[in-house]
């Protein structure tokens, strides 16, 4: 008999819980984005410290609201949704901005799209098939913090040419390593393997 693997290494608790703190705080980083925004465009495109707090605090919230879950042991079904799905909405709203500045190429930005796309429908098929979503892998989490430096690079140092396309290139790079990651074990879960 086939011995049945959990893809995510071990067996967690996945509660139904709608209303936790990590939760709660996986919104507010989408909520921060559209003040980053108007604040950049009404001050010229110049930085202040306000507007370095609201990024500050959308990239820590990525960190924060993961450890919440654990420590208050309060990981649920929709959490596995809202993480993702937050950082892929600031992500988009930001580079969308960046890019509408002429800061950011289209193409990056569509590359990005059509994997962020992929791995969602991927998602979404599994919840069909198996009845719950799948956690996000390491691999997205890292791309998703080599997207931020990129994007971070670009926002507050516009004049480093040389930083932006070495980070530009270590995203694409990282972007594809993670889709292949994120397609193996969707394929897995798929073939029969438990995941939380």
């Amino acid at each position: 008999m086939k011995e049945v693997i959990n893809v995510d290494g071990k067996k967690v608790l996945v509660r139904d819980d709608i209303y936790t703190w990590s939760n709660l705080i996986s919104l507010s980083r989408v909520l921060v984005t559209v003040p980053i925004i108007y604040l950049h465009y009404e001050n010229q495109k110049e930085i202040n410290v306000l507007i370095i707090g609201l990024i500050f605090y959308g990239a820590f919230s990525d960190y924060l609201d993961g450890l919440v879950a654990r420590m208050r042991n309060e990981i649920s079904e929709l959490g596995k949704i809202l993480d993702p799905v937050a950082d892929k909405v600031m992500a988009f709203l930001l580079f969308f901005y960046t890019v509408w500045l002429g800061w950011i190429p289209l193409w990056f930005f569509a590359i990005g799209i059509a994997r962020d796309v992929l791995i969602m429908l991927g998602s979404w098929y599994i919840k069909r098939e198996r009845g719950k979503v799948a956690m996000s892998t390491m691999s997205g989490k890292v791309s998703v913090n080599i997207l931020a430096l990129y994007w971070m690079s670009v926002f507050f140092f516009p004049a480093a040419a040389s930083v932006h396309t070495v980070l530009m290139m270590a995203s694409l790079i990282i972007m594809v390593i993670s889709f292949i990651d994120y397609f193996y074990r969707y394929k897995l879960i798929l073939d029969g393997a438990e995941f939380n």
